[in-house]
């Protein structure tokens, strides 16, 4: 049986710390959310950065904007709190609906309030002033467990511009040889390079996608995916298969959600310090 990777102890690390460094300023940072439409999902996800920011001394700002939206509102919005002085950082909580253009609207956040680290794409020379949370989430990880990246080969499954994308170049900058699979791809391909992998990373958001096919006994499973399912979250991985064969694996869910809301407050505070730092 593989070892189980919970997030939940590095979380509870994470947190610690943020309550610290947090105290030591004169005013706590202020994280503004918003939201697009009531999608049930998000609202949860809302709600868990809302009850974490409590726990850590983040004010936490949620504004709600109708389903139906229009661009020219919406980006309104985001310059209203890139003015905003007492706004430390934003987030637009994703998926946003259909019509609405993801990316165009994400780099209409100031840089030095994006507190999701989306707004502007990475390269592998660190042209980001933070790390997307998902990303950072999976370093975290990994490094918590002490899973060594420079060298190995990683499989990363699945190429958006919030998980799968930032997170082979963040592994990529830290020395690991990453091949990126996508959907596009020849299935019986990716499952050779992902048999063949060290790490296999899988951020697909497809329910059951990475079975025994994909995996070997000596390899670290690390499942980003979140779906539902007849009303309960799971994987991109069939767990129980996949974790009688394999050496680690971090489940959902429990794994990386739990790390990606506290990464984004850590985002959070590096905003705020590198603000208080300029002035």
């Amino acid at each position: 049986m593989a070892k189980i990777l919970y997030g939940l102890p590095a979380k509870l690390l994470i947190k610690r710390n943020l309550i610290i460094q947090i105290g030591k300023l004169k005013r706590n940072p202020v994280l503004a959310i918003i939201q697009v439409g009531s999608r049930p999902d998000s609202g949860i996800y809302i709600n868990q950065k809302k009850k974490f920011g409590a726990e850590v001394g983040v004010k936490v700002v949620h504004k709600k904007l109708s389903q139906k939206v229009g661009e020219k509102k919406l980006v309104s919005e985001i310059k209203r709190l890139n003015k905003d002085s007492k706004i430390s950082g934003i987030i637009v909580q994703l998926p946003l609906p259909s019509g609405l253009k993801t990316q165009d609207i994400l780099r209409q956040i100031d840089p030095k309030k994006d507190a999701d680290g989306l707004s502007r794409e990475l390269d592998l020379k660190g042209n980001t002033l933070i790390t997307p949370a998902t990303a950072k989430a999976v370093q975290t990880l990994l490094n918590f467990y002490k899973i060594k990246l420079k060298g190995k080969k990683v499989a990363v499954v699945g190429r958006s511009m919030l998980a799968g994308a930032p997170i082979a170049l963040i592994l990529k900058r830290m020395g690991a040889k990453v091949t990126s699979c996508h959907k596009a791809m020849d299935p019986e391909k990716v499952k050779k390079i992902c048999r063949r992998s060290e790490i296999l990373i899988t951020a697909a958001g497809q329910a059951g996608l990475v079975t025994k096919e994909f995996v070997n006994p000596n390899q670290v499973v690390i499942d980003v995916g979140i779906n539902r399912v007849d009303d309960k979250v799971v994987g991109d991985v069939a767990f129980n298969e996949v974790s009688a064969i394999v050496k680690a694996i971090s489940p959902v869910p429990g794994g990386i959600g739990p790390l990606t809301v506290a990464s984004l407050f850590q985002n959070l505070l590096d905003l705020r310090k590198m603000t208080l730092s300029k002035k």
